[in-house]
């Protein structure tokens, strides 16, 4: 069964995680928003046979595996972040 790893952003790190990402016009208005897209997408993939693991995103980890790599924290960053868990 292939695993598929998906990020989890905890409702209380949304302002921080908002303020601090380069793509902010390609994110969800809000927490809410975000969790019911993050649910159906789950959901998804779980009804497909995908085994889904929820990776919970450390912000200060975030920034600095952007940093090291001189990367801006976008959709693509925060995939290959999540990937690497």
């Amino acid at each position: 069964m292939n695993g598929i790893k998906l990020a989890y952003y905890r409702k209380e790190d949304w302002k921080r995680f908002t303020r601090i990402i380069a793509d902010r016009d390609n994110m969800h208005g809000n927490w809410n928003d975000w969790h019911k897209a993050f649910q159906k997408m789950k959901k998804d993939l779980t009804n497909q046979g995908f085994q889904v693991v929820e990776v919970v995103v450390d912000l200060d980890e975030l920034t600095e595996y952007c940093k090291k790599r001189g990367i801006k924290n976008d959709g693509r960053a925060r995939s290959m972040f999540v990937q690497a868990k």
